[in-house]
């Protein structure tokens, strides 16, 4: 007798954005005085800019011609995009990372999800709370994070990042062997300063730990800022860090899916008979076994975001969604609430008003004004009492969203 996965009865009943998306339909069907809003899921609005779109037409073109078609790809990604990452993303800013260092994918979530494969269930897990729901929800699928009591889980390690400590993790009581952050920040917006990010650093190389690092919003970092758009700007980090990042928020790719993941060979774990395991072997292994590559012509367009046309097209939409972070932070704070990130990354988090729970309000916004926020409860324990806002918007749906916000009596 079949018998399915035991650790997936203890997940909630659905993934927090489904959740969202469920309500919001159910309003959509009840009342349609106004047209919805949503500044909750973080997708782009803005179409991909001429020199990627011109990229996938050629690429296409190539495809449609038997001198030019390619199969299958190599799995951790073609040299050209995987050049163009190490020496723009990396080299540029001084740091030494090479192409054998990086695997392409189809998305950091899916990277981020898939990495913990790779480790023992009896490996501890620290996250930052509130969290992108995706590094929890995948070690509980594995049977690494042990029973939910309806708040967490037991066999978690959280990192609580509220107003009190600055949203800027302790280090726990507990050492874990496999850390995330995300920086900046998704769902609070906040950044880690160059100091805080090396204590963590050296925190991991003292406790031969594993520091799993989202920079998936790196590009929204502030020109002027000394934040660290990477974790291998910090000296050591390259021996027990490994870094996750995007072309999705960065240049449009929602819809097209290409990411990358950076692992230099410095990077080890223990193995079964104690000796020292390589890390990016450890991926390359897995990806070769159950992942055929990003798609050609979308690793085409993810390089052409590299020449300085397109890094002049894609700055432009990036700027675009800052403006309406600025926006979005200034009117929520005209209205009372305080308000954190819009400054470096694309979200704004900010604290219910009146001790209100964070769903309560997500109804409140929904039901009164038809606008779409995502409730901090589903990010975790320290999430609830706030809520997150993305900036991803079109001009006139944020103008017109801020103007629905002024008229309510919150």
């Amino acid at each position: 007798m079949i018998r399915s996965n035991e650790h997936y009865a203890g997940l909630s009943g659905s993934y927090l954005f489904a959740a969202v998306a469920a309500k919001v339909q159910a309003h959509k069907e009840k009342s349609r005085a106004l047209p919805v809003i949503s500044l909750g899921i973080g997708d782009v609005t803005q179409p991909l800019v001429p020199t990627v779109v011109s990229a996938l037409h050629s690429a296409v073109e190539e495809m449609a011609q038997a001198s030019s078609f390619r199969g299958y790809g190599p799995e951790q990604g073609y040299a050209f995009l995987r050049e163009a990452v190490a020496a723009h993303d990396y080299r540029s800013r001084g740091i030494d990372i090479r192409a054998e260092d990086i695997f392409i994918s189809d998305g950091s979530k899916c990277d981020v999800a898939n990495i913990q494969e790779l480790f023992s269930l009896s490996s501890r897990v620290a996250v930052t709370d509130p969290v992108y729901p995706v590094y929890v929800d995948s070690n509980a699928m594995a049977g690494r994070a042990g029973t939910w009591n309806g708040q967490r889980w037991s066999d978690l390690i959280y990192l609580p990042c509220t107003e009190e400590n600055a949203f800027v993790p302790d280090f726990p009581a507990v050492v874990p062997d496999v850390i995330y952050l995300c920086y900046p920040n998704n769902p609070t917006g906040t950044v880690l300063s160059r100091d805080a990010l090396t204590g963590w650093v050296d925190y991991a190389r003292r406790h031969h730990a594993l520091i799993i690092y989202d920079a998936a919003y790196e590009a929204f970092i502030h020109e002027d800022s000394d934040i660290p758009h990477s974790i291998f700007e910090i000296p050591g980090a390259e021996e027990v860090a490994m870094e996750c990042r995007s072309f999705s928020k960065t240049a449009g790719f929602t819809g097209l899916r290409c990411a990358f993941t950076v692992i230099p060979s410095s990077v080890t774990v223990t193995g079964p008979d104690g000796n020292p395991v390589r890390l990016r072997d450890l991926w390359q292994r897995r990806q070769s076994t159950k992942f055929n590559g990003c798609a050609y012509i979308v690793q085409r367009a993810a390089e052409a975001v590299y020449s300085q046309q397109g890094l002049r097209e894609i700055h432009a939409v990036i700027r675009s969604y800052m403006k309406n972070a600025n926006r979005i932070r200034a009117g929520l704070e005209s209205l009372g609430l305080s308000c954190w990130g819009g400054v470096d990354a694309p979200y704004i988090w900010a604290k219910t008003p009146h001790g209100m729970g964070s769903w309560e309000f997500f109804d409140r916004l929904l039901g009164q004004a038809s606008l779409v926020c995502t409730p901090g409860a589903g990010f975790g324990p320290s999430g609830e009492g706030y809520v997150r806002f993305t900036a991803f918007g079109t001009d006139a749906d944020t103008e017109e969203a801020l103007g629905r916000m002024k008229g309510l009596s919150l």
